[in-house]
């Protein structure tokens, strides 16, 4: 992709590159207008940005289908979708076919890999989900993890619409938790939880 210093200044192109001496973006990348791309960013491969997204500054995005109003900054995209109005970071990985949907929030310090985030749900501190198909309305706590690998294989695990997991929760897959379900800080789930049941604890159990 050639960038002109008038392109910056007048948005001819539509878009606006803050700092082209310190920005890499491949011949192969799309940007829809009113794009924002901050310094110390690389786009590459077959990416596509949306209308009026920002991405940066120092982040990494290739072969990422990303949509209208996106935000990611100071994080590393790769091989995924993300749909519109989400927000990245900063410090975040997506990566091995994810992906993210509409209005989701990842924030701080958040892997995803090869899973699945549906609409309106929040990822915002400190968590691994991995092989992982979570809902929308889906409320993550800081230092949650979904315990995938086994030592042998990767294992999948489920968590149903409008979910409450707790701070520190571990999921040990393979692991179902149903719709509304409930996990208390600390949790270490090792069977599957049915709709609308807080469980608690190490094994956790349901709440009575």
């Amino acid at each position: 992709m050639k960038v002109s210093k008038k392109s910056i200044d007048t948005f001819d192109y539509g878009y606006t590159i803050i700092d082209p001496k310190n920005t890499y973006i491949d011949s192969t990348v799309e940007l829809g207008k009113g794009c924002v791309i901050e310094p110390f960013s690389f786009l590459k491969g077959n990416t596509i940005v949306g209308d009026y997204s920002k991405i940066g500054p120092s982040s990494y995005i290739e072969n990422v289908k990303i949509g209208k109003n996106c935000n990611i900054n100071y994080s590393t995209c790769v091989n995924s979708n993300i749909e519109s109005d989400v927000e990245i970071g900063p410090y975040s990985r997506i990566r091995d076919n994810s992906y993210v949907g509409k209005h989701v929030y990842i924030g701080n310090y958040v892997e995803i890999k090869s899973s699945s985030i549906k609409d309106h749900s929040r990822i915002s501190h400190f968590s691994y989900i991995g092989d992982a198909i979570i809902g929308s309305h889906v409320n993550i706590g800081a230092g949650t993890v979904t315990c995938n690998y086994d030592g042998t294989k990767k294992n999948a695990t489920l968590i149903g619409d409008n979910c409450f997991i707790g701070s520190g929760t571990m999921l040990i897959a393979p692991v179902k938790i149903g719709a509304k379900a409930i996990t208390g800080a600390g949790s270490v789930v090792t069977k599957n939880v049915k709709e609308k049941t807080t469980v608690v604890g190490n094994p956790a159990r349901k709440l009575k």
